[in-house]
């Protein structure tokens, strides 16, 4: 299990702002300011991106400060049609079993594109 270095205090929890699928800003003493993606969203979107083909949107943000500890996933794909989001879930938690082992918490929010 990944460890942050350092802890997330609510202040600076609540100062977290996503302004863009890549770009995360974290305000706060002894923050500094991220404008790419961490290495481990980008390899997980990578995995993701192999395992989906047909996404049409995917997004995935390290919501632990950077150090890889917890991630936010939000994708939407065709091949989620006719899954409960409980299999939809499945399919992502298989997808990044591996990388799964040493993160403290995933956040999955899957979507069926609507057209």
């Amino acid at each position: 299990m990944l460890a942050c270095k350092r802890s997330l205090t609510g202040s600076v929890v609540s100062a977290l702002r996503v302004l863009r699928s890549n770009q995360v800003v974290v305000s706060g003493q002894g923050h500094r300011c991220l404008s790419t993606q961490t290495d481990g969203e980008t390899r997980i979107a990578t995995i993701l991106k192999e395992k989906f083909p047909l996404a049409s949107s995917l997004k995935v943000v390290d919501i632990s400060g950077g150090c890889g500890a917890m991630y936010e996933i939000h994708i939407e794909s065709s091949e989620f049609k006719g899954k409960r989001t409980v299999q939809q879930h499945q399919l992502v938690n298989q997808a990044l079993k591996d990388e799964i082992q040493g993160m403290h918490g995933l956040r999955i929010f899957t979507e069926v594109p609507k057209h």
